[in-house]
């Protein structure tokens, strides 16, 4: 098993983006060479997380949709902090816009995109409503606390928190995810295990060793540090990107967050073929619920050094997206099952999201 794992690419990737990190911090990376270090980055991410799912396979249910939503966070949030620490005043919004990006992502693209694989394959997706509406209600709570409050506070003009609110956020939003991790994965873990859990544990394979699921929790560890710097290195070629485009400026938290789910979605929807729509639905709401109660806090302690405002509060536009998306969620999980219908409404609400963000 482990002399499989080491010749696979993932062994090979991680190792390659620090090699190429190492070259393109002592040079001045441009043209052929920028392209080099996005595919190195785009590389390191998935091999990140494909690392994450090994870890998550051997420690099991649902830790591994935690594991999963942490390693994909911590990503999220180094992208997010070196791009502010080099985008000075110009990216005072990129948190509440990759935050915002990464909620409407999971919580309607890879969460219609899992209930629809996993209609199509067995006519109704079945799922815990009892885990997934808890999953649901703290991330509505979070995205509330941490995005839409700053909107209407009058401490400070615009929509920007005080310091004193953007720590009650980020210890009330911290606090909060911690809570959800103790109840899914000790005091309610049943509640978010497939239905069918007898059935799919045996489709789901054996779990891999100890030893191998160390030598990629090194090489996981390996894959993030990679991400993070050439996040920093790249990070000019994408805001020239979206600025050649003609895209408004928040459409760089866009592209940032879905660079960084992608390898989560291709994960849930690999769940959901395997009838484990729970772990799939896990995924989704797991990941935006870390991006809000792990990024949040981050960047509230990286105010201490990164100079500029910070703008967390949302737009109209964006406001109504976020209802609507709690509102059709709670319609979904309440019946404990879905069908092509609710997966596509989801989706919908994805694309409309998408669009507004390109043509606001």
């Amino acid at each position: 098993m482990l002399r499989a794992i080491t010749r696979h690419w993932t062994t090979v990737v991680p190792l390659l983006a620090a090699v190429v990190l190492a070259i393109g911090w002592v040079t001045h990376p441009s043209g052929p060479v920028m392209i080099v270090l996005v595919l190195a980055l785009v590389g390191a991410v998935l091999s990140a997380v494909q690392h994450a799912e090994v870890v998550a396979h051997r420690v099991g249910e649902p830790f591994g949709s935690l594991v999963l939503a942490v390693a994909v966070t911590v990503i999220e949030v180094g992208l997010i902090v070196t791009l502010m620490a080099s985008g000075g005043d110009n990216a005072s919004s990129l948190a509440r816009d990759t935050v915002f990006a990464a909620v409407m992502i999971t919580c309607n693209g890879i969460f219609g995109l899992s209930l629809l694989v996993g209609a199509l394959r067995r006519r109704v997706a079945v799922f815990n409503a009892e885990g997934t509406g808890g999953a649901l209600a703290t991330v509505a709570t979070l995205a509330t606390l941490s995005l839409v409050l700053p909107t209407f506070t009058t401490s400070k003009p615009g929509p920007e928190f005080s310091g004193a609110q953007l720590v009650f956020a980020a210890v009330a939003s911290l606090l909060l995810y911690g809570l959800f991790v103790v109840v899914q994965t000790v005091r309610h873990r049943d509640d978010f295990l497939p239905v069918e859990l007898a059935a799919t544990e045996e489709q789901h394979g054996e779990k891999p060793a100890v030893r191998t699921a160390l030598l990629s929790l090194v090489l996981l560890v390996v894959a993030l540090i990679g991400v993070v710097g050439l996040a920093k290195l790249v990070s000019p070629a994408i805001e020239d990107g979206v600025e050649a485009a003609g895209l408004p400026r928040s459409a760089v938290g866009v592209v940032i967050a879905m660079l960084v789910l992608l390898p989560e979605t291709l994960a849930a929807v690999n769940a959901a073929r395997r009838n484990r729509v729970q772990t799939s639905l896990n995924l989704a709401l797991g990941s935006a619920m870390a991006s809000i109660g792990l990024t949040i806090p981050a960047i509230a302690l990286a105010s201490i050094w990164i100079s500029g405002p910070l703008t967390l509060g949302l737009g109209a536009t964006q406001m109504v997206l976020l209802a609507l998306t709690v509102v059709v969620g709670v319609l979904t999980v309440v019946p404990g099952r879905a069908t092509l219908l609710q997966g596509g409404v989801h989706l919908v609400l994805f694309a409309g999201f998408v669009f507004l963000a390109v043509s606001p």
